[in-house]
C-alpha cells in the first residue's frame, strides 16, 4: 500500500495489492476514482508537483503517467527488468525517476508525446540510468549500488537524488551530471525509505535494522540515530513545515519525532500490520498511513506538539510519568535541566 496526498491537499491517492490506484477526497473520505492499468500490485504512487498528472510504480515492472482529472492514462513507461518500488517527481515536474528491485534507477523526461515507451536495459543491471525520452537512448548509465533500489526521493531545490538500496547505503547523486557524490553508510541492514527535510539540509532513512538516521546533507554525517520501533522501518516522511519526522514500521506503530530534539512526540497505533507508506498533508495537520491490513487511516497531528513546545520547560519525573510513562524520560528543552 503506498499514499501520496494532492499538492493542493483535496486529495489522496493508494496504490494496492489489487493492482489498483484510487483517488480519494480527502475532505469525505469517499472515493472519486478508480484508476486500473496495472497487472500487479501497485508498490508506489506520486503526484506531480503541479497536481495535473500522477505516476504508479508497480510490480509489472512498468510506470505509468495518469491524467489527474481524467484518470485516463498518458503514458506506460517499460525498462524495468523487476519490480518498480519507488518514483519521485523532480521539483520541476519535468523528470521522474524510479528505483526497482533489479537494483536499477532510471530518470524519466516528463514529455510524454505517446502511449507507450519500451528501453532495453542492456543488462544494466544494478545501476541508474538516465533517459532521454524524445531520442529513446540512454544519457548516462549511474553505477552504484549492489541490491535493490527500495526508494528514490529527489531534494527540494532538485539539485540531488537520494537512493536507498538493500546494499545498506544511501547514494547521494548529482542530478545535472548523474554523477554520485557521496555514499552514506551507517544502516547494518536494507536501507527501505529515504526523505529530505523540507530545507534540504538533512535526509532521513529508514532501514531494516529498525532504526532511522538524520544525515546532514552539506557533512554527509550522522547527526543522530532514532531508536524506538522493535521491527523493520518501512517508511519515513518529514511533516511540510519541517518540524515532525514520522516513522512507519513492520511493528504495526507509527512514531512521530521531534526534528529539534529528535525525541519520540508519540506512538500511534491502529493499524494491524505493517505500515508501508505515509503521507503528510501540505499544512502539516493531518498524516495519512498505509499498511498491509488494506486499510489508510488519517491522523489528525495538529494535537501532537512537543511538551516543551506546551509548556516551555522541561517535564518533572512525576508529568512524564503520568503522561508519557511508555517511554524513558528524557529531556524536551535542551537549554534547560531535567525536571525535578
Amino acid at each position: 500500500m503506498s499514499v501520496a496526498w494532492s499538492p493542493d491537499g483535496r486529495q489522496l491517492a493508494s496504490g494496492s495489492e489489487d493492482n489498483t490506484l484510487i483517488a480519494w477526497d480527502a475532505a469525505s473520505g469517499q472515493p472519486l476514482a478508480a484508476l486500473r492499468g496495472h497487472t500487479e500490485p501497485v508498490s508506489s504512487v506520486a503526484w506531480s508537483p503541479d497536481g495535473r498528472q500522477l505516476a504508479s510504480g508497480s510490480m509489472d515492472n512498468t510506470l505509468i503517467v495518469w491524467d489527474a482529472a481524467s484518470g485516463q492514462p498518458l503514458a506506460t513507461l517499460r525498462g524495468h527488468t523487476d519490480d518498480v518500488f519507488s518514483v519521485a517527481w523532480s521539483p520541476d515536474g519535468r523528470r521522474l525517476a524510479s528505483g526497482s528491485w533489479g537494483g536499477m534507477l532510471r530518470f524519466w523526461d516528463g514529455m510524454w508525446s505517446s502511449h507507450s515507451y519500451t528501453f532495453n536495459s542492456d543488462g544494466n543491471d544494478n545501476a541508474i540510468i538516465i533517459w532521454d525520452v524524445t531520442s529513446s537512448r540512454p544519457l548516462t548509465a549511474l553505477k552504484g549500488h549492489t541490491e535493490p533500489v527500495h526508494s528514490v526521493a529527489w531534494s527540494p531545490d532538485g539539485q540531488w537524488l537520494a537512493s536507498g538500496s538493500a546494499d545498506n547505503t544511501i547514494i547521494l547523486w548529482d542530478a545535472a551530471s548523474g554523477q554520485p557524490l557521496t555514499t552514506l553508510k551507517g544502516h547494518t541492514d536494507a536501507v527501505t525509505s529515504v526523505a529530505w527535510s523540507p530545507d534540504g539540509r538533512q535526509l532521513a532513512s529508514g532501514s531494516w535494522d529498525n532504526t532511522i538516521i538524520l544525515w546532514d546533507a552539506a557533512s554527509s554525517q550522522p547527526l543522530a540515530t532514532l531508536k524506538g520501533h522493535t521491527d523493520l522501518v518501512i517508511s519515513v516522511a518529514w511533516s511540510p513545515d519541517g518540524r515532525q519526522l514520522a516513522s512507519g514500521s513492520a511493528d504495526n506503530t507509527i512514531i512521530l519525532w521531534d526534528a529539534a530534539s529528535s525525541q519520540p512526540l508519540a506512538t500511534l497505533k491502529g493499524h494491524t500490520d505493517a505500515i508501508t507508506s505515509m503521507a503528510w498533508s501540505l499544512d502539516s495537520k493531518q498524516l495519512a498511513s498505509g499498511s498491509m491490513d488494506n486499510t489508510i487511516i488519517l491522523l489528525k497531528t495538529r494535537f501532537i506538539r512537543s511538551p516543551c513546545e506546551l509548556v516551555s520547560r522541561n517535564l518533572t519525573q512525576g508529568e512524564w510519568a503520568q503522561y508519557l510513562g511508555g517511554e524513558p524520560y528524557h529531556k524536551t528543552c535542551e537549554q534547560w535541566p531535567e525536571g525535578e
